[in-house]
């Protein structure tokens, strides 16, 4: 080992301090698995009240993704355009709460059930409604919550 000389004027080297993403992760992990777990419960919920028989059109998961979408939309303008809410707000309920509400797994499975169990048609009319369904959702709830905010600031 050589012995490098030293500069007595220069500070010496101190390590910074050692961090880990999940320190400023850690509470939005949080929030956004609470907000799961509770939007998962009510889809849950939902496909209990509203069972879907085999072969059938599966209602349920079309109407809980078209109200998470239009949830969605009616939040995102609440929290761009009126409110200034906390950071956690949007990762608990518009990621956490609403993503576990909606379902594409639930949606994907249902298509490929109806598949395997002869109902072709029916999963491509499904596949593509939900789309529809979805978007048209988002849009409508987005532009009625302008509206409603634009008419209650008059």
């Amino acid at each position: 080992m050589v012995n490098d000389p030293v500069d007595p004027d220069a500070a010496p080297h101190v390590p910074e301090p050692r961090t880990t993403a999940w320190q400023g992760q850690g509470p939005v992990v949080a929030v956004v698995s609470l907000g799961g777990a509770v939007g998962a419960s009510a889809r849950y919920g939902a496909s209990l009240l509203w069972p879907t028989a085999t072969g059938a059109f599966p209602w349920t998961t079309l109407v809980v993704n078209a109200i998470g979408c239009a949830v969605i939309g009616a939040f995102m303008v609440v929290i761009s355009d009126v409110w200034a809410a906390h950071r956690l707000v949007r990762p608990f309920f518009g990621t956490g709460v609403l993503g576990g509400f909606t379902t594409f797994s639930t949606y994907a499975v249902d298509i490929r059930n109806l598949i395997v169990e002869g109902h072709p048609r029916t999963a491509l009319g499904y596949l593509a409604l939900t789309v529809c369904v979805a978007l048209a959702s988002v849009w409508a709830a987005a532009g009625l919550t302008r509206r409603v905010i634009e008419w209650r600031q008059r």
